[in-house]
């Protein structure tokens, strides 16, 4: 009897799970429109670096008001991305960045990255969009 106990809190704890982590992906013609790319050179201000997607922050200076405007980048995941040469150090607060991405469907200051050039040392990473041109 303990057993079947056991076992049904198991599987009930596994099927939350499951459903957890189902719901939390998104696709990426879902959230992003391909036709809208865009360049960005800002600051970075956060960077998450955790799985499903890495996401870091930037600030971004409008050159003809002077407004800065922090926008989110969308990367792939932790283990893509060190297979196209990251680190968890790649990406530091203060850094100056090129950013190559896709702009979010909604209008928000959200884009998936696709290329990530760091202005100090003028690396450029690719980003493992999951748009799917990239190597």
């Amino acid at each position: 009897m303990r057993f079947g106990v056991y076992a049904s809190c198991a599987l009930g704890f596994s099927t939350l799970l499951v459903a957890t982590s189902a719901s939390a992906h998104h696709s990426f013609a879902a959230q992003y429109d391909s036709t809208k790319v865009m360049t960005l050179t800002g600051k970075v201000t956060r960077v998450e670096w955790a799985n499903p997607h890495i996401y870091f922050h930037i600030d971004v200076t409008d050159e003809k008001t002077g407004n800065v405007t922090n926008w989110a980048l969308e990367m792939g995941s932790p283990n893509v991305l060190m297979r196209l040469g990251w680190t968890r150090n790649s990406l530091k607060l203060d850094d100056v960045v090129t950013v190559v991405g896709t702009l979010a469907k909604d209008g928000t200051k959200l884009a998936n990255a696709r290329s990530v050039t760091l202005l100090d040392s003028g690396k450029k990473l690719f980003a493992g969009s999951s748009e799917g041109n990239a190597p």
